[in-house]
């Protein structure tokens, strides 16, 4: 009993410095994602999560936001398959630091 060994699980380290990731490093992260794989003419990212305190399932470190994207690339499909898009571009951050996401797209 003497060499008595502490595990501690790195995982949950990382994901708690990932989820203390502050509003403007999160939209900084969302802005450079989408830019670098859409051709947006223009784009809008806004914080929408003081509309959700004290919601039921409300998360603490997790952000609602609102997309507007100007986008000809994304109106010549349909909802779905932009929203789509949009969230396979996301998927890491809709995991850890969004709770909701608003899209609308033009």
């Amino acid at each position: 009993f003497t060499n008595f060994i502490t595990i501690i699980p790195v995982t949950n380290i990382f994901h708690d410095i990932i989820r203390s990731m502050n509003i403007n490093e999160l939209i900084a992260i969302v802005k450079k994602k989408l830019e670098s794989k859409i051709e947006i003419q223009t784009l809008k990212v806004e914080d929408k999560t003081f509309l959700h305190k004290g919601h039921k399932g409300n998360e603490e470190n997790k952000f609602h936001l609102k997309i507007y994207v100007e986008s000809s690339e994304l109106s010549k499909l349909s909802k779905i398959e932009s929203n789509r898009i949009i969230y396979n571009i996301l998927d890491q951050e809709l995991k850890d630091q969004i709770h909701s996401l608003q899209i609308l797209i033009r």
